[in-house]
């Protein structure tokens, strides 16, 4: 719910923009409030889509959970142009909330997982091989409408037909990419970057174990459980982070934050999953310093806008 309370003459006030099942923001989110406020900024939640939202009274809305979006996305893309001080940029939401970005990262040199793409109405054939694979929306987070086929299965087989089928009938773009094994072992790789001074800078990144264990039967709630570790970056994961960041229409620099998902391939080596730049978990409570850092981030967005 939004808070309307008045911060003192002077005091920046910022809007932590959210949705409806998460008011008071994800648990996550609220470590940055104190950090915030001892830096004497006023922050609050906001609905993302509450017709009461004065957007002008803020002096910067940052996107943190409005994860009710992936059905409205055009009604979420036209509310982001109309906020007048959004991070990230509202360019960059309506970029970056359609995963065909990928085709865009792949063709600029980003290693990326190999994605095949369903438009609705559109033909598709299973994959000749037996392998296992996803297939999820383009417009999607936190796991929904996503599941795993090992096609070497009948009934997998048949599933996924139908799961393709079912995201086409709602008018919906379907990816299908292969399963890289290596996230049952290794597991994903998120690393988290925040503005500094000098544009983003790397602050820490986390492990998550595999979500996938099936066909998808559906999610009850806004997003699958996580499991989360704190984990340490090597040379390699930051050298395609910082090519992936690179690679972003309209500059890195610009951004608040980044989170650049990776998974050993095939051969090992990091491949790109997924580049959040919307409304991703930043994992605030995994790194020590974080919910600072994150602050100090927002600090450096209200000096350009202020």
């Amino acid at each position: 719910m939004t808070n309307h309370h008045q911060p003192t003459r002077g005091e920046p006030r910022v809007a932590l923009v959210t949705c409806t099942e998460l008011a008071d923001l994800d648990p996550d989110d609220r470590l940055v409030l104190g950090p915030l406020a001892d830096r004497g900024v006023a922050a609050e939640p906001v609905v993302w889509d509450d017709p009461a939202a004065d957007w002008t009274a803020y002096d910067l809305a940052v996107l943190r959970s409005p994860w009710d979006y992936m059905l409205r996305r055009d009604e979420f893309v036209s509310w982001a142009q109309r906020v007048p001080r959004l991070a990230n940029p509202a360019d960059v939401v309506r970029w970056n909330t359609d995963k065909r970005y990928l085709d865009e990262l792949s063709a600029a040199g980003v290693p990326t997982v190999p994605t095949w793409w369903v438009a609705p109405g559109e033909s598709w054939a299973l994959p000749a091989d037996t392998g296992e694979y996803v297939i999820k929306p383009a417009v999607s987070a936190g796991s929904q409408d996503t599941g795993r086929y090992d096609l070497a299965d009948p009934e997998h087989r048949r599933l996924a037909v139908a799961h393709v089928r079912r995201l086409s009938d709602a008018g919906r773009v379907t990816m299908v990419q292969p399963y890289l094994t290596a996230v049952d072992t290794v597991g994903e790789t998120a690393l988290l970057f925040l503005a500094g001074p000098q544009g983003l800078a790397f602050s820490h990144a986390i492990r998550k174990g595999p979500m996938l264990s099936g066909p998808d039967f559906g999610v009850d709630g806004l997003y699958r459980p996580e499991e989360i570790t704190a984990r340490t970056a090597t040379e390699e994961q930051l050298a395609v982070a910082e090519k992936t960041l690179a690679a972003v229409p309209g500059g890195a620099e610009r951004l608040l934050y980044a989170r650049v998902d990776l998974i050993p391939g095939p051969d090992g080596r990091p491949v790109l999953v997924e580049l959040e730049l919307t409304e991703p978990s930043l994992f605030l409570g995994h790194a020590a310093g974080a919910p600072e850092r994150l602050a100090e981030a927002i600090l450096t967005h209200l000096a350009r806008h202020r």
